[in-house]
């Protein structure tokens, strides 16, 4: 019989001081290196208004006649869709010959504490795809909504007679009886324990810190990526990718007090895009008056939106073509690694009108 002393000779490795001395420097030293800069992909404005800017990013040879417009959502920095290059969402789908528009939120001050989710969707987004379509010179467009960013662009093309072509939503939350906020938030806000009235108001518009500090006591993405740079601090393009991200987590927004009651109250407590009771604008949002070509998208080690959230959603609309995919992949490795660009434009490719060769 193997002795006890033997099986632990036999099983466990010895620890290699040396290479573990050098990987903890490795760490270190990216630690302490300045926060990369993020380079986007050719663009120039074309709109903007109070704090918000729209992106153009022309096509490097363009293929298809139908831009795409880009939301983000309005608790982080849209950035990440556009992270740098051999990374970047849009700069993938322009390299596959799509004109691409991203609208940046940007960050409320304090001036801005009475901006409603009804201003950000009506004043702000459907002004901005207006413009959009007027720069393209086309009559039609393709919504693509990230995160909360999809839920703002489902409301929208429930409400509107924008001429959208194709809706794109990603890791989008529309139950939002589940998720990322914690079981008895919830119950605290529907029983009236938690007052998130008096939190707004206190701040007027929720400072980036505050809004950091949140994200990063309820989800897991700011704390498993230090887990992964000291698994792979010699992976130099792991390691890249990691900078960008970091840089990305700690760079929060601001948000406005006026629609954080409503992010909270109309749809976090009350639920009331699921029950079609939400109001925006005057408008009851019924998500069955969307009926344009669908593609919604989850992943499946998404730890902020979960695939049950974005499901409902291909049962409220009238879309006769609808397509759901659920790839391996995370809410932000989603578009961290690009990852997206290529299984949009797998589904987009067919529903952008290719511009066909002229021959002399």
């Amino acid at each position: 019989m193997m002795s006890m002393q033997g099986s632990i000779k036999d099983f466990i490795p010895l620890l290699d001081l040396g290479k573990e001395t050098k990987r903890w420097e490795q760490v270190l030293r990216i630690l302490k290196e300045p926060k990369p800069d993020i380079i986007p992909t050719q663009r120039e404005v074309v709109w903007k208004k109070n704090k918000s800017t729209l992106w153009f990013h022309p096509a490097k040879e363009k293929k298809y006649k139908v831009p795409l417009f880009f939301v983000y959502s309005l608790l982080n920095k849209s950035y990440i869709l556009d992270i740098g290059e051999g990374s970047s969402v849009i700069g993938g789908l322009t390299e596959m010959g799509y004109d691409v528009y991203l609208l940046d939120w940007g960050s409320p001050g304090y001036e801005d504490s009475n901006i409603t989710l009804d201003n950000y969707i009506l004043d702000y987004l459907k002004a901005a795809v207006k413009r959009a379509i007027r720069h393209s010179g086309v009559n039609e467009i393709t919504v693509v909504g990230y995160c909360l960013g999809g839920t703002i662009s489902a409301i929208l093309a429930a409400i509107t007679d924008l001429p959208i072509k194709n809706l794109v939503l990603a890791t989008i939350p529309i139950d939002f009886s589940m998720g990322i906020v914690p079981s008895k938030w919830l119950e605290g806000l529907q029983n009236g324990q938690l007052n998130i009235e008096r939190f707004a108001d206190a701040y007027g518009v929720i400072p980036e810190d505050i809004m950091y500090a949140m994200f990063r006591g309820l989800s897991p993405i700011y704390i498993s990526p230090m887990v992964n740079l000291i698994t792979r601090a010699y992976d130099t393009d792991y390691v890249e990718k990691w900078r960008r991200m970091d840089k990305w987590t700690k760079d929060s927004a601001s948000f406005s007090g006026a629609a954080f009651k409503q992010l909270f109250n109309d749809l976090y407590k009350d639920n009331k895009l699921l029950k079609g009771e939400l109001v925006i604008g005057g408008k009851r949002v019924d998500l069955s008056n969307i009926n344009c070509p669908l593609f919604v998208v989850s992943t499946s080690r998404d730890t902020l939106v979960l695939e049950p959230q974005s499901l409902p959603i291909m049962d409220l609309v009238s879309s006769m073509d609808k397509t759901y995919q659920v790839v391996e992949a995370g809410h932000v490795s989603l578009a961290l690694t690009g990852t997206f660009s290529i299984i949009a434009d797998k589904w987009l490719s067919a529903r952008s009108e290719e511009i066909q060769p002229i021959f002399s």
